[in-house]
């Protein structure tokens, strides 16, 4: 099992909360996003522990294969690692923004599109998001709307509670508001496109690049009743949060030891843990797993046993 060295980002939107929460001795400050676990270009995350430290992550794919992904996905993925973990922390409210599809995204130009969740951890009291179109609008409307500043009036906006998940297929259009602290699992991509940003400048005094005429032809204008995803918190078993073709979430609360069984499974394990502090041991290995950490489990895990009082989420593909 690997542990890595996170990606700290500051960004002038960037908080206070994700340093202690990751239990990390640095002054850094403003500190929107820490990449957890990342083959992205020029952004990939380090091996931390064991005899492979030193290691980035797509060099262990390279070398491990469909031992370290799983045999369908190194089909599918290649050498490229197909997920990317962060911690996202935001004291100012975040650009609206979408993300294309896959076939939108060829369409453009780009590789592949983004599809993502957010899971909240425990925000500023009175923290809001934007995820979906509570309205129906046409892709006309949408610019006007846009031109006018009146976009946020045709969004479905949500006051944010600890355990609360959120799921942003690409297509929809979402913001993390001010005072929102979220663990986010998307699709390797930073296919991003800015649709609106409160008429805010950069320190030059410049409004930041839109981009309408790509938004507008990413956005899925369907309406639904509610965007927040419904599940049910039990104790010492998982509860499955979010199924998609990009991943599969569920949330483990565990007050007791629990052994997890992946031996019918196809695929690497994340475990990103939220809550609490435990241990966590499997194939002769034994790590310390708490609140702020994330393990990667090849896909040749057969199983794991977690100890202690911790909460945490586990994605797959």
């Amino acid at each position: 099992m690997y542990k890595f060295e996170p990606l700290l980002k500051q960004t002038l939107w960037g908080g206070d909360k994700i340093i202690p929460f990751k239990h990390l001795d640095t002054q850094m400050e403003n500190v929107g996003e820490s990449w957890e676990i990342s083959g992205v270009e020029n952004n990939e995350t380090i091996v931390a522990n064991g005899p492979e430290k030193g290691k980035s992550l797509n060099q262990l794919v390279r070398e491990h294969k469909d031992e370290l992904v799983g045999k369908d996905n190194y089909s599918r993925f290649g050498n490229e690692f197909p997920l990317l973990i962060k911690f996202i922390d935001a004291s100012q409210d975040l650009s609206i923004q979408v993300h294309p599809n896959d076939e939108i995204a060829h369409r453009q130009g780009k590789s592949r599109g983004k599809t993502e969740m957010w899971y909240a951890l425990e925000p500023t009291p009175g923290a809001q998001l934007y995820n979906g179109l509570k309205q129906k609008i046409t892709p006309e409307e949408y610019k006007a709307m846009v031109d006018n500043d009146t976009i946020t009036d045709a969004l479905a906006r949500y006051e944010v509670h600890e355990g609360d998940v959120f799921f942003i297929p690409a297509g929809r259009i979402h913001a993390i508001g001010a005072g929102c602290f979220v663990a986010e699992i998307q699709q390797t991509s930073d296919v991003t496109y800015r649709i609106y940003d409160f008429k805010r400048k950069d320190k030059n005094g410049n409004y930041r690049e839109l981009h309408t005429e790509l938004a507008a032809e990413s956005i899925d204008y369907t309406v639904l009743p509610n965007y927040r995803c419904g599940y049910t918190p039990k104790v010492n078993e998982g509860i499955e949060l979010v199924e998609c073709p990009y991943f599969t979430t569920s949330v483990y609360d565990l007050t007791e030891p629990m052994t997890i069984d992946y031996s019918d499974l196809d695929s690497f394990v994340i475990l990103i843990g939220v809550k609490g502090n435990g241990r966590l041991s499997c194939d002769d290995q034994e790590v310390s797993f708490q609140m702020g950490d994330t393990l990667l489990l090849p896909a040749t895990t057969k199983e794991v046993k977690v100890e202690g009082t911790i909460k945490f989420l586990e994605t797959f593909i």
